[in-house]
C-alpha cells in the first residue's frame, strides 16, 4: 500500500458543533445528501430519506446492541476507578481501558462488586477479574452507557443514556460503541421504507476497539485494525444478494456494516451469509464490490471511519461537503447529524 498521509485527513470545526446530545425525535436529525459522481449536495432531514432511494433498494443496517460497560467505583487504594469494559475473556474475565491502574489491586462498585487488576494485554487494555461466573445481569442493572470520551467529558454519562445510545432495532449483545448512523431511524421510518418497497436487511458486527482505535502514524497505511466479530444470517444474505442483482440499491447503514458487507464479499466463494472476524481496513483506493450507498455521520478527524467514508465519497468530495456542513452549522460526531453519499 503507498503512503496515506494522515494530514490530508483533517478538518476543522468549532467545538460548539460536537453534539452532546441525539436530536428528538431521532428521525429529525439533518441529512446532508451527496452525488459522489457530480459532488452535488442537497439538505434535508433524515426522514426525508424515502425520497431518495426506490422500490427494490436495500437498506442494510447493523442490528448489535451496546452494552452498559462503563464502570465507575473505586480502588482499594482509595482513589476512583473509571473503566470501560472491552472484551470478555472468560465467565468471570474482561480487558479493560483504564489509567492508574496496578496489577494486584481490587477495586469495588456498586452492589459491592468487586474486581482484581492483573496485567495488561498487548492491546493495552487492563485484564480484570470480577467475583460473578457472568457480569451482564450485574451490567445491566448498574452498568452506564459508553459515551464517547469527547462527550463524557461534557457531561457524565446517565442511565437515562441507554436507551438513546442505542439504535431501536438493537438484538445482539455485544458492542461497546454504538453503530451510531443507525441511531437516526425511527420504527416509522422503516414502515415507511417497507411500505414504498424498500428492502431492510440486518446484519451483525460487534463494535470494538477496532471502530475507533486512533491511527497513531502519520502514514496512516501502516494502521492495523483489531478484529470484531460479525454475523450475518443466510436469510439476510439472499435479501441483499437478490436486491442487487434485480438492479437495486445496496444502502449500507454505517461504517461498521460497510465493513461487514465488504469483509463478506472479498471470501473465496463470494458473497453470502457467514460469521467471523472483520480486520478489513477500507481506505480511498479499496474496491467496494457490496454497497452502492452509504449512509454514515460526520466523523471525526484522522480517523478510520472518516478513511473509510472518503474511501466511498472521494477524499476531496467529502470533505468539501464536510466544510460545508460546517458553514452551515451541522452537528457532528456520534449524536450528531447525518450524509447519504449516492
Amino acid at each position: 500500500m503507498s503512503p496515506l498521509p494522515l494530514s490530508d485527513y483533517d478538518f476543522e470545526y468549532p467545538e460548539s458543533q460536537i453534539a452532546s446530545s441525539a436530536a428528538e425525535p431521532r428521525d429529525s436529525a439533518r441529512l446532508m445528501v451527496l452525488d459522489r459522481a457530480s459532488g452535488r449536495l442537497e439538505h434535508a432531514v433524515f426522514r426525508d430519506l424515502p425520497r431518495f432511494l426506490d422500490a427494490g433498494d436495500c437498506v442494510v443496517v447493523n442490528r448489535t446492541k451496546v452494552l452498559p460497560c462503563r464502570l465507575l467505583g473505586k480502588k482499594s487504594t482509595g482513589g476512583k476507578a473509571d473503566l470501560l469494559l472491552v472484551r470478555e475473556t472468560a465467565p468471570n474475565a474482561w480487558t479493560a481501558l483504564a489509567s492508574g491502574f496496578k496489577a494486584g489491586q481490587t477495586l469495588e462498585f456498586d452492589g459491592g462488586m468487586k474486581a482484581t487488576v492483573g496485567g495488561l494485554t498487548e492491546e493495552g487494555e487492563y485484564k480484570l477479574e470480577f467475583a460473578t461466573k457472568d457480569l451482564r445481569p450485574y451490567l445491566a442493572e448498574h452498568g452506564l452507557p459508553p459515551l464517547p470520551p469527547y462527550i463524557a467529558k461534557k457531561r457524565p454519562a446517565t442511565r437515562e443514556d441507554a436507551a438513546r445510545y442505542q439504535t431501536v432495532y438493537a438484538r445482539d449483545d455485544g458492542s461497546i460503541a454504538a453503530p451510531t448512523a443507525g441511531m437516526h431511524f425511527t420504527p416509522e421510518l422503516l414502515e415507511k421504507l417497507k411500505a414504498q418497497g424498500v428492502k431492510i436487511a440486518y446484519v451483525t458486527l460487534h463494535v470494538g476497539r477496532g471502530t475507533f482505535r486512533p491511527i497513531t502514524s502519520e502514514d496512516a497505511s501502516l494502521h492495523k485494525m483489531l478484529g470484531e466479530t460479525y454475523e450475518v444470517e443466510k436469510a439476510e444474505a439472499e435479501t441483499i444478494a437478490v436486491a442487487r442483482a434485480n438492479g437495486g440499491l445496496v444502502v449500507s447503514v454505517g461504517t461498521t456494516t460497510t465493513r461487514t458487507l465488504e469483509t463478506l464479499a472479498r471470501r473465496p466463494e463470494g458473497f453470502g451469509s457467514g460469521t467471523g472476524e472483520s480486520t478489513l481496513y477500507i481506505t480511498p483506493g479499496f474496491e467496494f464490490r457490496a454497497i452502492d450507498a452509504l449512509i454514515t455521520n460526520f466523523h471525526l478527524p484522522r480517523s478510520t471511519p472518516l478513511l473509510l467514508a472518503s474511501a466511498f465519497a472521494g477524499r476531496e468530495r467529502l470533505l468539501a461537503a464536510y466544510r460545508e456542513a460546517v458553514t452551515m452549522g451541522y452537528r457532528l460526531y456520534s449524536f450528531g447529524d447525518a450524509t447519504l453519499v449516492l
